[in-house]
C-alpha cells in the first residue's frame, strides 16, 4: 500500500514538471522569438535548445524509452552549457558597450555597469534552470517507469 502511495506522488510530481517545463519552454521561446533573438547564429542557440528539447519531451510522454531519457538528459547539459555561454556573450555584449560609452572607467566599474546593460546578462540562466528541472524530469520520469 505504502508503495502504491509514493509512485502516485512521484507520477504526480512527473505531471507538474512535465507542465512546468513545458510551460517554460513555451514561453522562453515565444518570449525570444517576439524579440527578434534570431538575427545570427549565436541567437539561433537558445531557440534550437528549446524546439529540441520540446520534441524530445513530447516523445518522451508517447514512448519512454532509456534511449530516449538519457537523449534527453544530454539535452539538458547542452542547454545548460548554452545558458552559461548565452550569459558571457550578453556580459561580453554589454561590456562592449560600456566601454564605448565610458573608455575611462575600470575594467572593475564596466563589468559591474555591464551586469545592468541593455542585454539582460542573466536571462539565459533560465536556461540552466530549465535544464535542472529537465533533468529532475528524467530522473522522477526513470522512477515511474
Amino acid at each position: 500500500m505504502e508503495r502504491d502511495t509514493h509512485n502516485t506522488s512521484n507520477i504526480k510530481g512527473t505531471r507538474l514538471l512535465f507542465v512546468g517545463i513545458s510551460f517554460l519552454l513555451i514561453g522562453t521561446g515565444l518570449e525570444l522569438y517576439l524579440l527578434h533573438h534570431f538575427e545570427d547564429f549565436f541567437q539561433l542557440i537558445p531557440l534550437i535548445c528549446i524546439a529540441s528539447s520540446l520534441i524530445v519531451l513530447g516523445v518522451m510522454q508517447v514512448r519512454v524509452s532509456r534511449f530516449i531519457q538519457q537523449l534527453f538528459s544530454v539535452l539538458m547539459l547542452i542547454t545548460a552549457l548554452a545558458g552559461i555561454f548565452g550569459i558571457v556573450l550578453h556580459i561580453q555584449t554589454n561590456f562592449q558597450f560600456e566601454q564605448e560609452m565610458t573608455p575611462t572607467h575600470s575594467n572593475w566599474d564596466l563589468f559591474v555597469e555591464s551586469l545592468t546593460g541593455a542585454i539582460p546578462a542573466l536571462a539565459p540562466g533560465s536556461l540552466i534552470a530549465f535544464s535542472i528541472l529537465g533533468y529532475s524530469y528524467t530522473k522522477l520520469k526513470n522512477k515511474t517507469s
